[in-house]
């Protein structure tokens, strides 16, 4: 017999996150691809290759938003008989695949580096400088989009992780254009150096990350220690077996597992208690029990204790 415990309003709430999030990466995607084109026009007025390299990394950074949602809206998509979760974990993939990207952008951007602190470029300062600024404020603008109320979602983090690369790029811009007024050329490649370095660290996290998921791990803010304490401790239950925890995407952790009952306990009601001390003690809606009578020939994981 199996009996599973589901919390009917989780799907609901999800429901209203996912459209919220695909109108934060529409917006943000609008936002990104203009202002690539200003900075692409702005670099070549001025002549400054910062710029010229900034526009191109937004662009790159568009195409990582405009791949994020189209898997959110992906995402969005009923389950069917052939996929019976649904089309959720095409978060994860996406997400995957822009912080691949954007790890091979922090590369480019750490080999840029090192040419350019070997062959400095004269720019003209004041264009760099305001352009960066305006650049500046349209990232934060965007950051700010996308981190309200959507910080469980894999796609929509690794997207903010481009905009905040882009913002690191027009700080470092800011910089070089003050640098440049000031007559210190170099001060550009060695703060693309630096931030080469912060988008390489965040890129490995979020892949790491999304592997996990993939891999279904279980979840880093899951203690599997304490689910089975609480299982163990639910009268009717003798032992506990087969216990699985993951996560069909990031936030939304499932459990099953087989509890060995005790002698005269009814397998449906112990199956249910269960699953209602999982979800009031932990916060696990997506929970499904197998109840298996006593029996010699079972070797369970983990006993209670006389």
């Amino acid at each position: 017999m199996k009996i599973t415990k589901r919390a009917h309003s989780h799907g609901h709430g999800h429901g209203h996150g996912h459209g919220g999030s695909t109108r934060a990466l529409a917006v943000t995607l609008g936002l990104t691809l203009g202002y690539s084109a200003v900075e692409a026009v702005m670099g070549l007025w001025t002549g400054s290759l910062a710029l010229l390299a900034d526009a191109g990394h937004m662009v790159t950074d568009s195409g990582a938003l405009a791949l994020s949602l189209v898997v959110a809206r992906i995402g969005q998509r009923p389950r069917s008989r052939n996929m019976t979760y649904g089309y959720r974990r095409a978060e994860v993939l996406g997400a995957l695949a822009n912080a691949a990207t954007m790890l091979g952008i922090s590369l480019f951007i750490l080999i840029e580096a090192f040419r350019r602190i070997q062959a400095p470029m004269s720019v003209q300062g004041d264009g760099l400088l305001y352009t960066a600024v305006l650049g500046l404020l349209l990232n934060l603008v965007s950051a700010v989009i996308l981190s309200r109320g959507h910080a469980h979602d894999l796609n929509v983090r690794s997207a903010l992780l481009h905009v905040l690369g882009d913002a690191l790029g027009s700080v470092a811009a800011i910089a070089a254009g003050v640098c440049v007024k000031l007559g210190y050329p170099l001060a550009d490649p060695v703060a693309s150096l630096l931030i080469s370095v912060v988008l390489g660290f965040g890129s490995v996290r979020l892949m790491r990350e999304a592997a996990d998921v993939l891999m279904e791990a279980t979840p880093s803010e899951v203690d599997v220690a304490a689910l089975e304490r609480t299982i163990l401790e639910t009268p009717g239950v003798s032992a506990v077996h087969d216990l699985h925890v993951w996560a069909l995407t990031p936030g939304e952790p499932m459990l099953t597992a087989h509890v060995v009952l005790t002698p005269a306990a009814h397998g449906t009601d112990v199956a249910k208690r269960v699953g209602d001390r999982l979800s009031y003690l932990h916060g696990l809606n997506h929970v499904t029990i197998q109840p298996e009578p006593p029996a010699p020939e079972l070797i369970p994981l983990r006993r209670k204790k006389a």
